[in-house]
């Protein structure tokens, strides 16, 4: 069993993006599920844990728990919740990061999550018809993330062409289009804040590559607040005392300009293709040279 933990552990931490957000909702359904056996052994609510999690559509219940913007987008309700979702993250990522980068999924994946969720509270406090269920509808899964990505694909490359089961060669902007058309119909059939929230991430991924198509990462901001939190969080190993001889002015003068030059060299980057185009080393190295 530790031998396939520490393999989960290394995989999670040599993979990409998708797989990362892949094991980390497999992971949260585990975990609900085992903390569901445990609650019927105790006789405890399980559901009444979860739900400080889930999204409410009242704007008086979700003040209480604003964190819930997040962390809906990575709690399903069934296995077939999941393995849906799962499986469309996995034939929508492989595509996007064939266009982009792993920055840009997870902006893609959190961002679309949380305009999925603006457009469900803002919809429920909005229409009459969903007066009554206000205060006890709540949402929850990564569909309306997974529509971002979708849409994000369909939106860069409308007519890039992939073959599925029993139906053939189909384009991406007609799997976008019919995601979008059933939503729409599915509204008045049931899960009406499930369809609105994928209404609302499938905008943002549509939003999102048009104007990355003109130049402008409307995530920028986003991506600045992860990469602050990745340098905050991660931990410095121990230093070990060693003793060496002490450098020449020589040596300390060709130090200095080898690490000039590396710094040139990242800035010149920036200056081609953007902050986001850099590798995680040479971000680190530029975070650790404005401290100096």
């Amino acid at each position: 069993m530790s031998t396939v933990l520490k393999d989960i552990k290394k995989n999670f931490k040599r993979g990409d993006s998708l797989t990362k957000l892949i094991y980390i909702n497999v992971g949260v359904f585990l975990f609900a599920s085992v903390l569901h056996v445990l609650s019927f052994l105790f006789m405890v609510n399980s559901l009444e844990i979860l739900n400080y999690f889930t999204l409410p559509a009242s704007i008086s219940h979700f003040i209480k728990k604003p964190w819930s913007i997040i962390t809906y987008m990575f709690l399903h309700q069934s296995f077939i919740h999941l393995l849906f979702n799962m499986l469309w993250i996995y034939f929508g990522g492989q595509i996007f990061l064939s266009f982009f980068d792993n920055t840009k999924l997870i902006s893609t994946y959190v961002l679309g999550g949380i305009s999925g969720a603006v457009l469900f509270i803002i919809s429920y406090n909005l229409f009459p018809v969903f007066a009554n269920t206000l205060t006890n509808t709540m949402a929850m899964g990564a569909s309306a993330s997974v529509l971002a990505i979708i849409m994000a694909i369909a939106t860069k490359s409308p007519n890039y062409s992939i073959r599925l089961f029993l139906i053939g060669n189909i384009k991406l902007k007609h799997i976008a289009a019919i995601s979008i058309v059933l939503d729409i119909l599915s509204i008045p059939q049931g899960n009406a804040g499930g369809h609105i929230a994928h209404l609302g991430g499938a905008f943002f991924g549509y939003l999102y590559v048009k104007q990355l198509n003109v130049g402008n990462d409307i995530a920028t901001s986003f991506n600045k607040i992860m990469d602050y939190l990745a340098t905050y969080l991660q931990t410095e190993p121990k230093l070990k005392k060693a003793y060496s001889r002490k450098k020449s002015d020589q040596d300390f003068r060709k130090e200095k300009i080898q690490e000039q030059a590396k710094i040139d060299n990242i800035l010149d980057k920036i200056a081609k293709s953007g902050y986001e185009g850099l590798t995680k080393d040479e971000k680190d190295t530029l975070f650790k040279a404005s401290k100096k």
